[in-house]
């Protein structure tokens, strides 16, 4: 049997420097993103996982996003690879050094073109036997948090209309199929979210970004009720709420300062902690074609918190009254419902018998630090030597067929 193309559930684009400068509306534009260039010195480490970023007219040269009168966002070598990273040997074969991936500023000539020229990208997921990618926003954060944080709400709103638009019309609509558009929304206000699912909903987008735990960035919770006209269209629309680690703002930590490996190897923790918000909350039941993915999340931990959340149920319903609202146990409502998304999980493959095989979906997590790129091929290769073909076909493809309601086999 050949092996399936690669959907991937997780990658990530950086978006050009001209995005917002033309597709927002002209009265918006010299307020909206736009792209400089200064030196900066080296990033500190922060709790939470965050850095500093300062100007010094000594440091190393970084392209950097204005917006309003903010200092934005300063591209990385950890999140974007850098061209210094990949050579080709003679026979074509590209070489990847992983090890030039640091947390030093960078400029968009420092990147592979992929990151941030459709084109380029194409290129290197078909090189890689991908042929479907979600990308997730970069200067926008992981479900538009920097929108939601600016000053001017209307020319947030209309930062937000101009990357969706961007991103259908012209990251994905040239792109083969290759690239599948996946949008944000303006969190501070649900009903322009529920707006804005309508409006994109009808260009064919079945995928939106939002965030593990809302209550982190200061919104209320899914047990409010205020989220319930969003989670209603897209229950009605077959839209898929793709939450990123990350896009709660906050990172899982330990000892303030812990070393960054910490933070790093932790990083599944607020997936955890949302699946189980959402498996007691009841949407599920309310909202019964609503589905989840935990992006870069991965799946080992997910057995565990399902086993444990029954036991919960069955066993500590006298005091917690989970039955008034959740008539089945929690992981009946897990199935076909929240996928988990991995990049490289063994445990988590290995318990497959516990876990199921409709809700597993791979990622190649391009261009960030845990990509498999450009050798996406030969690791599925060696997942193919200990999996059912059937299986093999619904982890790299079918079940994001299901999850993304795609017109593929």
């Amino acid at each position: 049997m050949e092996l399936p193309k690669i959907i991937s559930v997780d990658d990530h684009v950086v978006e050009p420097p001209h995005v917002w400068q033309t597709w927002l509306p002209e009265k918006h534009r010299a307020a909206g993103p736009r792209v400089q260039r200064d030196r900066f010195a080296p990033f500190v480490h922060m709790p939470g996982a965050r850095y500093t970023n300062t100007i010094d007219p000594d440091g190393e040269l970084a392209d950097y996003w204005m917006y309003e009168d903010r200092l934005i966002y300063v591209h990385k070598k950890f999140v974007a690879i850098p061209r210094e990273a990949i050579s080709e040997e003679a026979d074509g074969t590209r070489v990847f050094d992983r090890s030039r991936m640091q947390m030093v500023p960078s400029t968009y000539d420092d990147m592979i073109p992929g990151c941030y020229d459709r084109d380029a990208r194409v290129r290197d997921f078909l090189d890689n036997w991908t042929d479907g990618s979600l990308p997730f926003p970069t200067f926008p954060r992981f479900c538009g948090q920097t929108f939601m944080e600016g000053n001017d709400k209307d020319l947030g709103l209309a930062c937000v209309e101009a990357y969706n638009n961007w991103m259908i019309e012209e990251w994905c609509a040239p792109s083969q199929g290759v690239n599948i558009p996946l949008c944000i929304l303006p969190l501070w206000d649900v009903d322009l979210a529920v707006a804005e699912v309508a409006r994109i909903s009808e260009k064919g987008v079945h995928a939106v970004c939002f965030s593990e735990i809302p209550s982190k960035l200061g919104l209320p919770s899914i047990h409010t009720g205020h989220w319930d006209p969003l989670f209603a269209i897209c229950d009605e629309r077959a839209v898929t709420l793709n939450m990123h680690i990350g896009s709660s703002s906050s990172m899982p930590a330990a000892s303030p300062d812990a070393p960054e490996a910490v933070g790093s190897t932790l990083q599944f923790n607020n997936a955890f902690a949302s699946m189980i918000d959402w498996l007691f909350s009841g949407k599920l039941i309310a909202f019964p074609n609503l589905k989840l993915a935990y992006s870069e999340g991965q799946i080992g931990w997910m057995p565990y918190a399902l086993e444990r959340a029954d036991r919960v149920w069955e066993m500590h319903e006298p005091w917690t009254h989970a039955k008034a609202m959740i008539p089945e146990p929690p992981s009946t409502y897990f199935t076909g419902r929240i996928f988990g998304c991995f990049t490289d999980d063994q445990h988590g493959l290995a318990s497959l018998g516990e876990l199921g095989t409709d809700n597993i979906c791979f990622e190649v997590d391009y261009p960030h630090s845990d990509t498999t790129w450009p050798h996406s091929k030969d690791y599925v290769e060696k997942l193919a030597a200990n999996l059912d073909p059937d299986v093999l076909y619904k982890i790299l493809r079918g079940n994001a067929i299901q999850m993304l309601s795609l017109d593929r086999v």
